[in-house]
């Protein structure tokens, strides 16, 4: 037998050992959110990411824009921001946290859990300061099966 005989013998073991992709591959997260809300120069935002079963809301509060040409710099704001989510009544969680708003987008995570398909999610996000009540911003989704 010739060298290079055996030297293809040899990379058709290695081959033949190597690790066979899994036909199962991991789901794909997809997020699908709720209408925009705004408020006092604000954009609010409720957001469901679904993966498989899982679904994790958040929420988001920023600008609604950039600043005018030649305004004043914007002072900090104290938020109290509220997350919350139930399946068909059943609580998927809440969270309420204050924070100072500065310019940088605040991102409120948190509430989810494991739900089964077919059935409807359903997140509220709030945001409410001194100066102004909440407005509560909404997504409803269909879990698919």
């Amino acid at each position: 037998m010739t060298t290079a005989a055996v030297i293809g013998i040899a990379g058709l073991g290695i081959i033949a050992a190597a690790p066979v992709a899994s036909a199962d591959p991991t789901p794909t997260p997809t997020v699908t959110c709720g209408a925009y809300g705004l408020q006092s120069g604000l954009s609010t935002k409720v957001c469901a990411e679904v993966t498989g079963d899982n679904v994790r809301l958040f929420g988001q509060v920023g600008l609604a824009g950039p600043p005018s040409p030649g305004s004043p710099p914007r002072q900090p704001q104290s938020l109290n921001l509220r997350l919350s989510g139930n399946v068909g009544g059943v609580s998927l969680g809440a969270v309420n946290q204050d924070s100072l708003f500065h310019y940088s987008t605040i991102s409120v995570f948190g509430v989810g859990g494991t739900v089964p398909c077919g059935s409807t999610v359903h997140g509220s996000f709030a945001v409410e300061s001194y100066q102004w009540p909440a407005r509560p911003v909404t997504v409803d989704l269909v879990l698919p099966c």
